[in-house]
């Protein structure tokens, strides 16, 4: 893992409409690395992630990744650099089936996983190819919307709560795929609200609140903040 950040987040501002929603979020990636931001809702967690991806479009401050400038660069060409997300409604096309939606995206950069490497992870992707999207469980459908972003190429990869809503043993398997990911060599930012789950895969959290970065800590710090990240999560 490298001391070098491959993102780097400075004074972040964004607004929804006329709303102000980030406040000058401050924060950085190291390569190889899994974050969480840690937040109650309406936070500001998934409109960092958005701001990010260029999907929010009214937004100053910096943004670098490898080393260039994003915050003015659209969602588009953010996508070509090697950066993905996977949004919490997961965005599955009810009319296509699993194998439509899994060749969908483009591919941006070589490198992808095959499709023989996704089923590998996700082996009830391969039993499930023929049904359509919206036929599938909460659990398959998020395991469908991860393994979609990993044919891409991209390997910074933020996934907005991807156990929301899901039951404990897809949980486990969410958890055991990050780790793999992580272990070969994919760089993973993560909007999570269950620091439970956070605690197994994740390096580093930041703790967003009122859209500003509050708290920051080391996974090996949890215990010390437990009391902390109840006051902040209200849990």
């Amino acid at each position: 893992m490298s001391n070098a950040p491959v993102l780097s987040v400075k004074n972040l501002q964004a607004w929804y409409g006329e709303s102000h929603i980030l406040h000058g979020i401050d924060f950085e990636v190291r390569q190889g690395e899994v974050v969480t931001l840690l937040g109650r809702n309406g936070a500001g967690k998934t409109s960092t992630l958005k701001s990010v991806m260029g999907i929010m479009t009214k937004r100053t401050g910096m943004i670098d990744f490898e080393g260039k400038e994003i915050v003015r660069m659209s969602s588009d060409k953010i996508a070509r650099l090697g950066i993905a997300f996977c949004p919490e409604e997961r965005g599955i096309f009810a009319s296509l089936d699993v194998k439509e939606n899994l060749l969908l995206p483009p591919i941006i950069r070589s490198g992808g996983m095959t499709l023989d490497q996704i089923f590998e992870l996700f082996p009830n992707l391969k039993e499930r190819l023929g049904s359509q999207g919206t036929k599938l469980s909460g659990g398959e459908q998020q395991m469908l919307a991860i393994a979609r972003i990993l044919r891409t190429g991209a390997r910074f990869l933020m996934l907005d709560e991807p156990t929301e809503g899901l039951a404990p043993v897809i949980i486990q398997q969410i958890g055991r795929t990050i780790s793999r990911l992580k272990s070969e060599g994919f760089t993973i930012l993560l909007v999570e609200q269950n620091f439970r789950f956070a605690s197994t895969v994740a390096d580093r959290y930041y703790v967003v609140e009122h859209g500003k970065i509050i708290d920051a800590f080391a996974n090996s710090e949890i215990q010390a903040n437990m009391e902390k990240l109840h006051n902040y999560l209200g849990v």
